[in-house]
């Protein structure tokens, strides 16, 4: 688990240095209330090509404690204008747990952009799909 988070830090410091876009991300959390309704499930993403997007995401994990989970997102620009493919998976246990989804980048000033999107684990043990709404800012 270190070693996961150590390499992934210092790939995130070497990519850092390039001139790419940087992504802030978070999803809405109707279960909680105020300002952390907004910031429980905040990341961080680099983008590492066009329209590949890397990060981290704070989550809650089996246990109902803070973790970290990468993400990735394809932006579907070439066949659908706005649309994206998203993966979300833990640090530990990942391929029990990784979560598909897709979703809408709608720019509602500058790089601020709201982004419904559909998301559903791949192991059906796990639950079912969900709706949520997100909130990002590209700079």
């Amino acid at each position: 688990m270190k070693k996961v988070l150590l390499t992934a830090a210092i790939a995130f410091g070497t990519l850092f240095a390039s001139a790419q876009d940087i992504m802030v991300v978070s999803t809405y959390d109707g279960d909680l209330e105020g300002a952390e309704a907004i910031t429980a499930n905040i990341g961080v993403g680099y983008q590492v090509m066009d329209g590949i997007t890397v990060g981290l995401v704070m989550a809650k994990d089996a246990l109902g404690e803070d973790s970290y989970e990468l993400f990735g997102r394809y932006d579907l620009g070439a066949y659908m204008e706005n649309v994206y493919a998203s993966v979300q998976l833990p640090t530990e246990e990942a391929t029990d747990n990784i979560v598909l989804g897709v979703g809408y980048t709608l720019t509602v000033w500058n790089g601020l952009s709201v982004e419904p999107n559909y998301t559903m684990p791949v192991n059906k043990d796990n639950g079912e799909g969900t709706f949520n709404i997100g909130v990002a800012y590209r700079f």
